[in-house]
């Protein structure tokens, strides 16, 4: 499945905005492992995220840090009643097959 944008924001702030932004994230992040953003918007952080930092000049005049992180999400956990009835269908799917295989390994006489 190809990326998709959840959510972004670009620009102009002071230095010491910037540096309040990042502790706001760092915060949220210590304190109940989400981050907010937009008008109600928040993402779950995972316990272990893969981190990259990346600083770069871009030309004479402009150079740019990236910090970057991300991680993978549990597949989703079904609940009782969906696992029975998935095994249920896969049962159902499977023993015809099984029959058609019975069937041709029997000699005919």
């Amino acid at each position: 499945m190809p990326a998709m944008d959840i959510y972004e924001d670009s620009r102009t702030v002071s230095r010491a905005d910037l540096a309040g932004w990042l502790r706001q994230l760092a915060n949220q992040l210590e304190s109940d492992g989400r981050i907010f953003y937009g008008a109600a918007g928040a993402v779950a952080v995972a316990d272990k995220v893969k981190c990259e930092l990346e600083i770069e000049r871009e030309n004479e005049t402009e150079v740019s840090v990236e910090i970057e992180f991300s991680w993978t999400e549990p597949a989703p956990v079904k609940a009782a009643d969906e696992v029975e009835e998935t095994t249920k269908e896969a049962d159902e799917v499977e023993q015809p097959e099984k029959d058609a295989e019975t069937t041709e390994a029997t000699p005919q006489a």
